[in-house]
């Protein structure tokens, strides 16, 4: 079982990291150039995060059934699967570029976005968002693979996308002065890249499960119900987890420039961390899935407890590190003097976050796997209700008190998570 859950979440790891490595890429150059152009990439990023934080379920739900599927060895229902997850895809990509001004608008004015940052907000924002379909595709192929046991196409996908994504960032800003602008046009060609990579992979390796895509049967109404129901849970719970995101964000700006600068560095922090978990939380929605499938209690309740115990250790790992370099991290981000005198008070909870905030990442794959999508709803409502009572009381405590706001809501997700599992067990769904 240690083998199996390894041989799943260290191509995950690999591939994780490479996401938050290309987000601090983007924060590094924009950190040589102004705190302006640090913030403007930080709300731009938050805005996509939050819009396509979102539809995360069209990963994770896929992940879930297409895993009970394998493990019940039914190549007609994994199939159908990726396609159902694909129909969807279209429709909510053609939804976001349809609507892609109000939103844009919408979401400048709800960052509390200073008039003199917003025009690079803007120039940001509508360049990337023609991304929505291979983005949002990606999604769902990756969810597939993982649902699979695959857990090298994902990580082949993440590091073509992210060194595509890098590359073209720093030439289209270090060598064609296009600033802002150019960050996003890197992301934009890179996920087209990589939706392109992924289609050529499926038809390679799996192109036999192709025989049983039938338009009727993807969109025959009653499954489509089911597989949106799960999905609607899914997309509750994550509208909850980008509504503190963007919270964070929207206050962080309240405090000014130099503040937003501060936090857009030091939640890359907790970006390298959560989704270096993510890891073993990805292994155990596909090992936990196959083993549910294949009604295996035994195997499902170990592939549990391993994936704990290997989440927890690499936690203490990240705490470590960041105790010991943490000051270090901030010169990789930024040259700016004020910038890094700023946020060396707030490196402590940098510390705290790992080691507390990790059993909600391992939470969510269990979840996923056992595809509860009631239960990982109802518990991140309970959370985010639980944030905004914490940011409440320690809100005269400035930015620490934000700080604490958000180790609160990591701590009340794992605990709630925890809770419901050991009221109702494997029977969550």
């Amino acid at each position: 079982m240690n083998r199996e859950i390894l041989r799943l979440a260290i191509p995950n790891i690999i591939s994780n990291i490479s996401v938050p490595l290309l987000s601090s890429v983007d924060t590094a150059l924009m950190g040589r150039m102004s705190e302006l152009h640090i913030g403007a990439v930080g709300i731009g990023a938050m805005l996509f995060n939050f819009i396509y934080w979102n539809f995360g379920f069209l990963r994770m739900g896929t992940t879930g059934l297409t895993a009970q599927a394998y493990g019940q060895q039914s190549d007609e229902v994994v199939a159908h699967t990726l396609g159902r997850a694909l129909l969807i895809v279209f429709g909510v990509a053609a939804l976001l570029l349809l609507l892609q001004q109000p939103l844009g608008e919408a979401g400048i004015a709800l960052m509390n976005t200073e008039a003199r940052q917003a025009g690079l907000v803007r120039d940001y924002f509508f360049i990337r968002i023609w991304a929505a379909p291979a983005t949002l595709g990606l999604y769902a192929l990756m969810g597939w693979f993982f649902g699979l046991q695959n857990a090298i196409y994902p990580l082949v996908l993440t590091i073509i996308i992210n060194v595509a994504n890098i590359l073209l960032s720093i030439y289209f800003v270090e060598y064609q002065s296009m600033g802002v602008a150019g960050v996003a046009y890197g992301t934009l060609i890179a996920q087209y890249i990589g939706l392109l990579v992924a289609l050529v992979l499926v038809f390679y390796r799996y192109g036999h499960l192709l025989k049983h895509f039938r338009l009727r049967a993807i969109s025959e109404w009653e499954k489509l119900l089911g597989f949106l129901r799960i999905n609607a849970d899914i997309f509750l719970r994550t509208l909850c987890l980008t509504g503190v995101f963007g919270f964070f964000y929207a206050q962080s700006s309240g405090q000014g420039e130099l503040m937003l600068a501060v936090n857009t560095i030091l939640l890359q922090y907790l970006n390298w961390m959560s989704y270096g978990v993510d890891g073993f939380a990805y292994a155990s929605e596909s090992l936990v899935g196959k083993y549910k499938g294949a009604s295996d209690a035994q195997r499902t309740r170990r592939a549990i407890g391993l994936s704990f115990a290997w989440g927890m250790g690499l936690a203490a790992l990240f705490s470590l590190g960041y105790g010991l370099g943490g000051n270090a991290l901030l010169r990789l981000f930024t040259n700016q003097p004020d910038v890094i005198q700023a946020a060396q008070p707030f490196l402590f909870w940098m510390v705290l976050l790992p080691l507390l905030g990790t059993p909600s990442y391992i939470w969510d794959g269990v979840y996923i796997g056992l595809t509860a999508s009631k239960a990982m709803r109802n518990s991140m409502l309970l959370a985010f209700v639980t944030f905004l009572l914490a940011y409440t009381a320690a809100r005269s405590m400035g930015n620490h008190g934000l700080w604490l706001a958000m180790l609160v809501f990591l701590v009340a997700r794992g605990g709630f998570q925890h809770w419901l599992f050991n009221r109702k067990g494997l029977a969550l769904n």
